[in-house]
């Protein structure tokens, strides 16, 4: 399951034990004594398993693939391999990009084919081709063909370790392969056969192996020039051999976790071999040639890789997750952030990607309801102008009538851009090259309407309730309005000159504006004492009674606009006298509670820019007095 060879010790079969007591040297009949329990050899299975029980089928199933034998379940083996094996073998090609979906050979699966070597030393070929790197992968690829030309003597490992250390590169086994060739190839041009042998037992070398490995690099060039690939005259780079080599291993990447583990493929736990150069250093990221199971998990001959190279080599064998998809507005364009995996193993944590062409349908709603409903749009179009201040007038009405039933919800809007943009717009490109053509057949095909924005509960807000001006001693103040229970803004928010502050009574302010003055007094009605108040029940009744009674602030039409003006009396002078009439008897004019900060008027010193706000305008002249008051800096 996790593509790990495994090398624990096993037992030979009767049959190997039975063959091996014919191989002891002996010369005539004798005696043979064997290290183990005569009940122990009759437990052990009679035949060894057979060879394509026990390895990879990627070669055997790449030959037949290549040959056209048929379905490699249907075929008649003489000892059948179960599914397993075959579907691990499967998994190899396409993990070599040599079989595609439907189990048929590639392109590069057929070049893989007339490779007579290991698919996965005959993919590193294939794609040092591509990285311009022959010349040094043929020669670690014939290194990984054969055993391990290097020895390491029990009696004298320290000695073959100092002999050895000349060739040693710590950031890549392979390239320790590419010295150790240099180094013999180089001794091979002038010395004799037996100073050679000699020499190769002063480094601890296999002079055998060392024959082998040339051998079969010498068979490979062969079939590499007789392909007519060119090989590199110009040395190759450490990260075109490494990519090149990487093709071939995908499979056994591995990273470092926070103690002395790697975490691999598959979730497997492995450790560097301590015979690897890279054992000191420990780089984040590696791949091995191969991982061998002994006492532990061990990944042998293996180099420093860079992970952005994985996402680039593996290519569909890559899961891309995506996740927080959101609107941008600068880029006009739905975005989400990229998680991306091999195995398990996270190549890259969170990258920000188009997710448009990702997923167009969830893109196209994102893009309405961040561009239309919300507004974060730089649009120039004529409808978006008017349908942002459209929704900006009627949202206003909600301030200033402290309701929030007026404008329709956002998924009204959403529905209104929903049902008019097609279905495969879900960027601000695609959308104003839409746009343009459509606007010519139905200019207003995007304009909203008042009805489309407003509940029928809005029309009963007028001006005449909520004046966005004050005319006071012949001057005039801008109000606004905000609803945000709270919030230091929350009500009606008068903006008065730092200069004119001394010159406005206090008092015209308590009649606030006239959409909410009845709402002030029956508040205010509310604040009495419990014996006065008996007096005034139903308190909206009577606060209505009372309104009718009273001088009312009023609002004027003139060329400059709508005003508001107030009585010349302050509300708590006409209400008490009002409490005095329907009780007879006179009520103190201390008697009032306090009132909500949004039934207060809120005071905004202007000098150029705020100065300070309050809901008491005293508070304010203390301000201004103090700031004209404060020393001048010399």
């Amino acid at each position: 399951r996790n593509k790990v060879q495994r090398l624990p010790i096993e037992k030979i079969s009767r049959s190997s034990a039975d063959q091996r007591k014919g191989r002891c040297g002996r010369i005539a009949s004798g005696i043979c004594i064997r290290l183990y329990s005569e009940e122990d050899y009759k437990e052990r299975s009679e035949f060894t398993e057979p060879e394509i029980l026990r390895t990879s089928l990627a070669s055997v199933i790449l030959q037949m693939l290549s040959l056209r034998l048929g379905e490699v379940n249907d075929f008649p083996f003489v000892e059948p391999p179960n599914t397993k094996m075959i579907n691990d073998g499967f998994t190899l090609l396409t993990e070599l990009s040599a079989v595609d979906d439907n189990r048929q050979l590639t392109e590069i699966g057929r070049q893989l084919s007339k490779l007579p070597i290991d698919p996965r030393i005959g993919r590193m070929i294939l794609a040092a081709k591509q990285e311009n790197c022959l010349e040094e992968v043929l020669i670690i690829a014939s290194a990984l063909s054969i055993q391990d030309p290097r020895e390491r003597p029990l009696d004298a490992q320290q000695a073959a370790d100092s002999a050895q250390k000349q060739f040693v590169n710590d950031a890549s086994d392979f390239l320790t392969y590419l010295k150790l060739w240099q180094f013999f190839q180089e001794n091979a041009k002038h010395l004799s056969k037996n100073k050679l042998r000699h020499l190769c037992r002063e480094h601890f070398l296999s002079y055998i192996r060392m024959r082998e490995w040339q051998e079969i690099h010498h068979q490979l060039s062969l079939l590499i020039k007789e392909s007519g690939w060119k090989i590199n005259q110009v040395e190759a780079t450490y990260d075109e051999i490494h990519r090149a080599l990487l093709t071939g291993l995908l499979g056994n990447i591995a990273f470092k976790s926070e103690t002395e583990q790697y975490l691999g493929a598959r979730n497997i736990k492995l450790y560097l071999f301590p015979g690897s150069g890279l054992f000191k250093k420990q780089p984040k990221w590696i791949m091995a040639a191969e991982l061998v199971e002994t006492t532990r998990l061990y990944a042998r001959y293996t180099a420093k890789i860079n992970p952005d190279w994985i996402e680039k080599v593996a290519g569909d064998l890559c899961q891309h997750h995506y996740f927080e998809p959101h609107w941008e507005k600068r880029s006009a364009q739905v975005a989400a952030f990229e998680k991306v995996t091999l195995y398990g193993l996270t190549l890259v944590a969170k990258r920000k990607v188009n997710y448009g062409p990702i997923d167009p349908a969830l893109s196209r709603e994102i893009f309405i309801r961040g561009a239309f409903v919300e507004g974060e749009y730089d649009c120039k179009a004529a409808f978006f102008q008017h349908n942002h201040e459209l929704f900006h007038e009627i949202e206003t009405l909600e301030h200033k009538s402290r309701r929030q039933d007026i404008l329709v919800d956002d998924e009204q809007i959403y529905a209104f851009y929903e049902a008019r943009i097609p279905k495969d717009i879900y960027n601000g490109k695609a959308f104003e090259k839409w746009l343009k053509k459509a606007e010519g057949e139905q200019p207003k095909l995007l304009f909203l309407s008042r009805e489309d924005l407003m509940k029928p509960a809005g029309e009963k807000v007028t001006i005449q309730d909520f004046p966005d001006k004050l005319l006071l001693n012949g001057v005039t103040f801008p109000l606004t309005y905000h609803f945000e229970p709270g919030h230091e803004l929350d009500g009606v928010t008068v903006e008065i000159p730092l200069t004119l502050l001394n010159q406005i009574p206090q008092h015209p302010f308590e009649w606030i504006v006239p959409g909410l003055l009845e709402e002030k007094i029956i508040t205010l009605l509310r604040t009495l004492p419990k014996t006065l108040r008996r007096s005034f029940v139903p308190v909206p009744d009577v606060a209505r009674e009372a309104l009718e009674t009273f001088k009312k602030p009023i609002v004027t039409f003139r060329e400059e606009g709508r005003f508001l003006e107030y009585p010349k009396e302050s509300l708590i002078d006409v209400l008490t006298r009002y409490c005095h009439r329907r009780l007879g008897n006179p009520v103190p004019k201390d008697v009032w509670g306090t009132l909500p900060a949004h039934l207060l008027m809120n005071f905004q010193l202007i000098d150029d820019e705020p100065v300070d706000m309050s809901r008491d305008a005293i508070k304010c002249n203390a301000c201004r007095l103090k700031k004209f008051r404060a020393p001048v800096p010399i």
